[in-house]
């Protein structure tokens, strides 16, 4: 058995997580079991820092190099409570699939490239931890054409795929994606998968602003306050939401001047309703991109910190009548472990040279090894 660790710190900027899993030796067999989860927040100024760097501002490089230094310290220290819990030693670990945190995503703009920036220091995480470091994942996809993003539905299909029926498994991190999944026994069966709108960006950057809190524990403010119809309707005009896959976004998109853009009308509004609203406009996002893309789905699983956010996923059951709405762990993964898993997942593609990304997913001119070996 061969073990990796996989580490993800997504557009929630809450800090990173880590998982250490075990896969079989042969390459045929897919499954994961995950042996250890750790979690380790962000300290307020680097969280503010990596925040900060996702807008133009001066002295960027300089910045961004001491924030991916700072990072890898972070990481390090999941990777070592990974290994203590475990009592695993560093050299029986064959990598560390390591995202980084994502700073600008524009595939496709500019020249019809584009680009997608994760900020990372690959070679400093090797160094404090003397296992091999995988990163840099998703710009082997954008360079053949592709969003860069998501590159979870592979994983996905290998753990959360029904035998005989199709799902969905929505994560909400800080941006909402969807992967479509086809009945395992369905030969014909396409798994696609894409962004398909926010999930918690705008939800904590409201409550934040408004009650200094990171975020709005099992979105109960939400529940406190009243949706307003208008501000939801304005919300759900952004034309990103009616563009048909592939597509991804992320704060380059849904940001704080995207939703002041909007608010104007509404600047008297009590901030539990517009907190109520965004809520409503998440749910509203990603259940209309179900109902739109895979109209037969009756199973959605749903994963990332949103699945903790009781009144987000009575939101989601309630705008989806005959679908069976749950968290990933009735299907076996915790919420706040799958990302994390998935990236363990695709280390061990590139080390095994097969392809990470689905292209009907991406939209990238075909499978592609993802990913940048940096030795310890």
């Amino acid at each position: 058995m061969a073990l990796y660790i996989g580490l993800m710190s997504g557009t929630s900027l809450d800090g990173v997580d880590g998982v250490l899993a075990r896969f079989a030796d042969d390459p045929a067999q897919q499954g994961v079991e995950v042996l250890a989860h750790a979690h380790r927040p962000f300290a307020p100024a680097l969280r503010d820092e990596l925040l900060a760097l996702n807008s133009a501002g001066d002295n960027e490089l300089h910045r961004a190099a001491l924030a991916a230094n700072g990072l890898a310290r972070v990481q390090a220290g999941a990777v070592h409570a990974l290994l203590a819990d475990t009592h695993t030693a560093p050299g029986a670990v064959t990598a560390i699939g390591s995202h980084g945190q994502t700073l600008r995503h524009r595939p496709g703009e500019f020249d019809a490239t584009g680009y997608t920036i994760q900020i990372n220091q690959p070679a400093l995480l090797a160094e404090l931890t003397g296992i091999d470091v995988i990163a840099d994942f998703r710009s082997r996809d954008v360079a053949a054409g592709g969003q860069g993003a998501p590159l979870v539905p592979a994983f996905h299909a290998q753990v959360f795929s029904l035998p005989t029926a199709p799902r969905a498994v929505l994560n909400l991190g800080g941006i909402g994606n969807l992967t479509l999944l086809p009945a395992a026994d369905d030969e014909q069966g396409v798994v696609r998968g894409f962004d398909c709108g926010p999930g918690n960006a705008l939800l904590d950057h409201w409550v934040q602003l408004h009650r200094g809190l990171p975020y709005d524990e099992a979105g109960g403010w939400a529940a406190s306050g009243r949706v307003l119809p208008a501000l939801l309707a304005a919300l759900l005009a952004e034309p990103f939401l009616q563009r048909p896959p592939p597509k991804s976004t992320g704060r380059d998109l849904f940001n704080p001047a995207w939703l002041a853009g909007r608010l104007g009308a509404f600047a008297a509004a009590e901030p539990a309703d517009v907190q109520a609203t965004l809520a409503e406009f998440t749910a509203h996002a990603a259940a209309d991109a179900l109902r739109r893309e895979a109209p037969g789905t009756t199973d959605l699983r749903v994963c990332g910190g949103g699945a903790l956010n009781s009144h987000l996923m009575v939101r989601l059951a309630a705008l989806l009548p005959g679908v069976t709405v749950g968290s990933t762990a009735e299907a076996g993964l915790p919420p706040l472990q799958v990302e994390a898993a998935a990236f363990a997942w695709l280390a061990r593609a590139c080390v095994l040279r097969q392809p990470g990304n689905r292209p009907e997913a991406t939209g990238a001119r075909g499978p592609r090894v993802l990913g940048a070996v940096y030795p310890a």
